[in-house]
């Protein structure tokens, strides 16, 4: 039996916070979410491709997000953090600044992209969230992960 308060429309976000601009992941496609350690570079990688690590016996890709959204580039004395994913039976971490809360959305409230939004962010978006202080940008997994298609454009 439905609880009246159950809503078959709410979608539940881990939210990220990338140069300032609040993200929300679909919790469903989140793995777990940690500090990137001992990072090694991948020659003529994407510049995207931040690097690879070793965790729990598995390979993932760092993918950093502020070079695959177009925005600034992290101040080095910044500590990242990784949000990990998979797709495909592959491991990815989504470098971003700071996790947050999880968060529950009337997914019938997510507006499109606005007209205005930038190619990069357009092209990874899945809509977004008008929340009491700020914007909530829902990012499409897949789409991010799409790096090679993006590259041999």
């Amino acid at each position: 039996m439905r609880n009246k308060t159950d809503n078959i429309n709410t979608g539940e976000y881990v939210t990220a916070t990338i140069d300032g601009q609040l993200f929300g992941l679909p919790i469903l496609r989140v793995q777990d979410v940690f500090m990137p350690e001992r990072v090694t570079r991948v020659p003529l990688a994407p510049p995207e491709i931040a690097g690879v690590l070793n965790m729990r016996g598995r390979i993932v890709t760092l993918i950093d997000m502020r070079r695959r959204l177009g925005l600034r580039p992290r101040e080095s004395d910044t500590a990242a953090m990784a949000i990990g994913v998979e797709t495909r039976g592959e491991s990815y971490g989504l470098l971003i600044d700071a996790v947050g809360e999880v968060l529950k959305l009337d997914d019938n409230a997510r507006e499109q992209n606005p007209v205005n939004l930038s190619p990069e962010l357009a092209r990874v978006s899945a809509g977004i969230h008008r929340l009491e202080e700020q914007l909530l940008m829902v990012l499409d997994v897949d789409r991010v992960l799409d790096i090679d298609a993006r590259a041999a454009a």
